[in-house]
């Protein structure tokens, strides 16, 4: 299902990428934001998430990402469906050759995980943001913070 990477990158340079990213709150209404191990967003707090697969529906998308991202297992129609946005970035996963341009489905779940629990693939340290931190943090990236409640923005 993976494409090489001379061929991912023709893609990549070619169209936009279909994503679901999964806004993740605790029971004490924090948000969870990974640190960046892979471009775009490298070096930022981003949230969880990834891409849909070619021929792959999004229910089964859905379900892979929340395994692969947070360990744990979740059907889409448990999240709630926070809306669809748009995210540019001046580079890509394998350098700055090419833009990287994502419609992104944003889905909200509500779960209480433990960070040591998390995968560190995408990742390499988790932590929980109060809405306060996520929104003033400069190490937030801008594409997450959009998924603040508007009046949490900065």
């Amino acid at each position: 299902m993976f494409l090489e990477k001379d061929t991912f990158k023709t893609v990549i340079a070619s169209t936009p990428l279909v994503s679901i990213d999964l806004i993740v709150r605790n029971k004490a209404g924090e948000y969870l934001l990974g640190y960046r191990n892979n471009k775009p967003a490298q070096g930022f707090w981003f949230v969880p998430g990834g891409r849909i697969l070619k021929d792959e529906p999004m229910h089964i998308a859905f379900t892979r990402l929340v395994k692969d991202e947070l360990g744990i297992n979740v059907e889409q129609q448990d999240a709630t469906f926070n809306g669809v946005y748009e995210h540019f970035y001046d580079d890509y996963v394998f350098g700055d050759e090419v833009t990287t341009h994502y419609v992104v489905l944003g889905y909200e779940l509500i779960v209480d995980i433990a960070l040591s629990d998390l995968p560190q693939a995408q990742h390499s340290e988790y932590k929980w943001f109060s809405s306060a931190e996520f929104s003033n943090s400069p190490n937030v990236h801008k594409h997450s913070k959009w998924y603040l409640p508007k009046e949490l923005q900065s």
